[in-house]
């Protein structure tokens, strides 16, 4: 399928246009890699390395440590307020998976107390509804493809889109859920899409 990268729609956009609506130019501390820095910089904000901020930003981090997350509890004690791009406990990896965003958002929550406010990425409808504006098209008229049950699945099936699960990623066969949200279709692969 040919893509450019203004075709590309993640959760790491997303949360920075959605924040620009909410608090435009704001310093923010990110728990996340640097093209999440990149992005949020390239939105306006104030990317800082310490807890003088009024947003905590978490997503998906490899480089997470115990400085970071005590950062975020010092922000958060100062007034700062917490919103993440994904709730994603794992991320699909050749050979396995690895922890995504859930561990860094857990992390946080659990030392200041405090929930996220917001997470912009799937199953939430923002993500979906920034998507659905890009392509120039209704819900009803398009199909979400997902390897996640929990998220992908989830987020059509409330928005009124047809869902195909794909069991190359996370989701197993057997996994219950399937049989219990009734995905429109399920597939082995995404290559099963082109047949």
């Amino acid at each position: 399928m040919p893509a450019t990268a203004d075709d590309v729609i993640n959760s790491s956009l997303v949360l920075a246009r959605h924040l620009r609506t909410l608090d435009a130019g704001a310093p923010v501390y990110v728990i996340g890699e640097p093209p999440l820095q990149a992005e949020m910089t390239a939105h306006g904000f104030e990317v800082r390395d310490d807890e003088r901020v009024r947003w905590v930003v978490i997503a998906f981090d490899r480089t997470f440590t115990y400085a970071k997350l005590n950062i975020a509890l010092q922000a958060v004690r100062g007034g700062a307020r917490l919103i993440a791009t994904n709730p994603d406990r794992t991320c699909p990896v050749e050979g396995g998976e690895i922890p995504d965003c859930a561990g860094m958002i857990a992390a946080v929550e659990a030392v200041t107390d405090t929930k996220v406010e917001l997470i912009v990425g799937k199953p939430s409808p923002i993500i979906l509804e920034v998507a659905l504006r890009a392509l120039g098209c209704a819900a009803s008229e398009s199909v979400i493809v997902g390897d996640r049950v929990e998220t992908d699945m989830v987020m059509g099936k409330r928005l009124g889109l047809a869902t195909i699960l794909v069991l190359s990623g996370v989701t197993h066969a057997d996994d219950p859920r399937i049989a219990a949200l009734a995905p429109d279709h399920v597939l082995r692969s995404v290559r099963e899409l082109i047949a």
